[in-house]
């Protein structure tokens, strides 16, 4: 049997907070990029070039899409941040799942806490699902690799 790579329209999203929301699916995942911060550094009696040197990883931050649901916890959870300035970091687990839904790769996003919640326009003159997103800093990510 072939080992194909995996498609990117089945996957999950997973937040480990508390009372554990049921609202987990989404349309779109997007800004798991890491990238490594370099710095200059000119050599003495060197003038051809300069040494790249690495500094610190930097993460970009995550957004999640999906259509509007009423009742949502994670909707509760930026309502809190935004309204109250309580933020509560959570861990999202973000899932590539295979044709039998078992995770093949993971992803554990650590310390989240939301930066931005966006809802989609209203036009009633389209026939389309209002969207959610929400946007999430967070520390770091770590790769979790199944099987």
């Amino acid at each position: 049997m072939a080992e194909y790579p995996p498609v990117g329209f089945h996957f999950s999203v997973t937040f480990e907070i508390s009372p554990l929301p049921v609202d987990f699916r989404f349309q779109e995942v997007t800004g798991l990029d890491v990238e490594m911060e370099l710095e200059s550094v000119a050599e003495g009696g060197q003038n051809r070039f300069m040494w790249q040197l690495p500094k610190r990883t930097r993460y970009q931050d995550i957004t999640l899409k999906r259509g509007m649901l009423s009742g949502s916890g994670i909707v509760t959870w930026c309502k809190n941040a935004f309204e109250n300035f309580e933020f509560l970091p959570c861990n999202v687990i973000i899932s590539l799942l295979n044709e039998e839904h078992v995770p093949v790769q993971a992803w554990q996003v650590v310390n989240a806490i939301p930066k931005k919640w966006t809802v989609s326009s209203f036009n009633a003159e389209e026939n389309s699902v209002v969207i959610e997103s929400f946007t999430l800093s967070y520390q770091f990510f770590n790769v979790i690799s199944i099987g």
